[in-house]
């Protein structure tokens, strides 16, 4: 994996470098919210989702350079969405990326203008930056607005606040984290490949069975880190799911039954890279660390 771990490293230098050099503050009066927003984005991070947006353009045949803006706005949407999980209204958390939250390094109505600021600043990036063309770019705009909208992220951080102290089915369970985590993750995807400008709608059916797969992987892994991560390496308050009496797939299936439904998935999801062949390594490397990961 020594190959794989160079990749991630020159993704995550590029994805970090491109998010520092566009988030200058335009004038002085701004200094303190662009702080804010260039603290909750460059604040280290796996960068996940631009990783899979790079991977995926790759796969099609695509220039990496070319995925820089859709990678970048995928993390602005997602850097502004752990803002306002992290608030008092919602989350209350204290911690994130091993740092104070925003709203704590800075102040709650601060925290709430950087969430606002980076959510729209990512569609500014979609609609003027890229070489795309024209029906790409507003592809990539309805794209990200609706993984990240009540059809997606929005809906199904709904759909969580409403089930604290519930006991609900795996059904729900599952539309609730296809909404909040997996929509995100599958506009990255979906993201890589229109940036490329070559996917095929054959290509693009496969890569949705793959983002669906890996999407809900990704948050079940999420909730057994919950259990049995420390708060050192998850970089967030561990335990917090069980303290708040969330619905999480260890509580609905038991810790073994959650990594099998992890391993099942991530399973499925490099079964449907298949006729990819090996352009799509990548994604089948990332398939494995998003259910190994430790943090």
């Amino acid at each position: 994996m020594s190959g794989f771990a160079d990749y991630l490293e020159s993704c995550q230098t590029r994805i970090n470098g491109f998010l520092l050099s566009q988030l200058d503050t335009p004038q002085p009066r701004l200094e303190r919210l662009y702080a804010a927003m260039r603290y909750s984005v460059v604040n280290g991070g796996k960068r996940v989702r631009p990783l899979l947006c790079y991977a995926t353009c790759e796969a099609l045949g695509g220039n990496v350079a070319s995925a820089d803006p859709a990678a970048g706005a995928v993390e602005l949407v997602h850097a502004y969405s752990l803002i306002h999980d992290d608030l008092p209204a919602m989350d209350d958390d204290d911690l994130r990326r091993g740092q104070p939250t925003c709203h704590r390094a800075f102040d709650e109505a601060t925290a709430i203008l950087a969430g606002d600021g980076l959510q729209a600043l990512a569609f500014d990036w979609l609609g003027h930056q890229g070489d795309w063309q024209p029906a790409t770019r507003l592809q990539m705009l309805q794209t990200l607005s609706r993984a990240a909208g009540p059809q997606g992220m929005v809906g199904g951080q709904a759909i969580d606040l409403g089930a604290v102290g519930e006991k609900i089915d795996q059904a729900t369970l599952e539309l609730m984290h296809r909404h909040k985590t997996g929509a995100l993750i599958s506009a990255s995807i979906q993201l890589g490949a229109l940036a490329s400008e070559r996917a095929s709608t054959a290509q693009l059916q496969t890569l949705a069975v793959y983002a669906d797969c890996i999407g809900l992987a990704f948050q079940v892994q999420d909730d057994i880190l919950d259990i049995e991560s420390e708060t050192s390496v998850l970089g967030k308050t561990q335990g917090a799911d069980i303290a708040r009496d969330k619905p999480t797939y260890p509580a609905l299936l038991g810790l073994e039954g959650a990594h099998q439904l992890a391993e099942r998935l991530r399973d499925q999801a490099v079964a449907a890279l298949q006729p990819l062949g090996e352009k799509a390594v990548h994604l089948q490397q990332l398939a494995d660390y998003i259910v190994q990961r430790r943090f």
